[in-house]
């Protein structure tokens, strides 16, 4: 615990010459590490070996890197570039409308949340369909399973096949992921796992809290948004998106009624 400081802290401090981070040193401890060991270290307090180095990596490029700007997240970064902003604050934005209920972090924490409890019930003695039906029940869908305009997941063989190769071989929530799909497609559900779910359940199997998922996640979006913000500020100024709301001229049923 640093003491000297207005603010007691077990975290880390500038201290010149020296920079602790959470009880290292800065400069001769961590100057080799790779930035997402730092990240995750930060994030936990924990080391994680080279291969689970690889495998948050992998996460992050396989499920969150895409570059299309039609990707909310990618879109508003998109926006911020044709109306010239920075590009911290294009970041900012992006990150931040990344935490939606329906995308982004919203089902990546419950989709955890659902795996870990599920594979506790599991080990006590619940059968998968019955899991599987309470939760539905209660929620009306499980995070991770079904996805919208295509069936499948195409990320899902990519990462897994990393997985194999880094020879991540204890993986019970992954194992149980898979079985929970083969489930559903057998019974009425007809959801096929997406990719939210594979990743929650192979960090889970890292020994990532819910929490610890989340805020490792955070950043993840960034790395596909950043290029729509240059590729939308690399073009005339106000040519992304160019419409306003009342350009489009509706002919559609009567406005539908918000709750």
């Amino acid at each position: 615990m640093i003491k000297d400081l207005f603010w007691h802290t077990s975290i880390g401090a500038w201290l010149p010459p020296k920079v602790i981070y959470r009880g290292k040193d800065l400069f001769e401890e961590c100057r080799a590490w790779p930035w997402m060991k730092l990240l995750l270290y930060g994030v936990t307090g924990r080391e994680f070996s080279p291969q689970q180095i690889r495998l948050f990596e992998a996460i992050w490029v396989v499920c969150c890197s895409y570059p299309d700007p039609r990707i909310w997240p990618n879109r508003v970064a998109a926006l911020a570039g044709t109306v010239r902003s920075t590009g911290s604050l294009a970041m900012s934005a992006s990150i931040a409308v990344s935490e939606a209920r329906v995308y982004g972090k919203g089902p990546d924490r419950q989709a955890h949340k659902f795996i870990t409890s599920a594979l506790d019930a599991n080990k006590s003695g619940k059968p998968i369909i019955d899991i599987i039906r309470e939760h539905i029940e209660i929620h009306r869908g499980i995070a991770g399973y079904g996805r919208p305009l295509v069936h499948g997941d195409e990320r899902i063989e990519p990462l897994m096949a990393l997985a194999r190769d880094l020879e991540i071989s204890k993986t019970p929530h992954a194992d149980l992921a898979f079985e929970v799909e083969k489930v559903l497609l057998a019974n009425r559900y007809r959801m096929n796992m997406n990719i939210a779910m594979l990743a929650a359940a192979l960090a889970a199997d890292q020994g990532l809290s819910e929490d610890e998922y989340y805020h490792y996640l955070i950043l993840s979006f960034s790395v596909g948004a950043l290029p729509c913000y240059i590729d939308a500020k690399n073009h005339p100024i106000g040519t992304f998106f160019p419409y306003e709301t009342g350009d489009i001229q509706y002919t559609g049923p009567g406005q539908r009624t918000w709750d």
